[in-house]
């Protein structure tokens, strides 16, 4: 099992993403921020396209598209899938940053909806030390 928000976590979690389908027009570069957390805030970033993972890193993303900041609590709620992320943002429980380009974040956020998405988050909880 690898610690939540772990460099371990980020690259096994990747590995993990491989299985999704390819999905056109689904890029973005996105900088989550996790604040409160034990360890502080956590910064790290996906560089998707088309759908694939491609990078999944700790750290800050060089220009990112989308920008999330959400509590580390409401965070690992999203993870283990008691608070719906789409929901989690209608509700301004996550804030979305001012460089975010607000087109792509709405194109992408129908995913977080479909099921093997969803497959993919349950085997992540199975594998994610809290």
């Amino acid at each position: 099992m690898s610690k939540w928000l772990s460099k371990e976590w980020l690259d096994e979690t990747r590995a993990m993403a491989d299985s999704q389908p390819e999905r056109p027009g689904a890029s973005a570069r996105i900088q989550y921020i996790v604040s409160g957390g034990p360890d502080g805030e956590i910064r790290y970033f996906w560089v998707l396209d088309n759908g694939k993972l491609l990078e999944s890193e700790l750290g800050n993303a060089t220009e990112p598209d989308i920008t999330m900041t959400t509590s580390y609590e409401d965070a690992k709620k999203i993870q283990q899938g008691e608070l719906d992320p789409n929901a989690a943002f209608m509700q301004g429980r996550i804030k979305i940053g001012s460089n975010t380009n607000m087109a792509k974040l709405m194109s992408l956020m129908p995913l977080t909806n479909a099921p093997e998405y969803k497959e993919l988050q349950k085997e992540i909880r199975e594998i994610t030390e809290y």
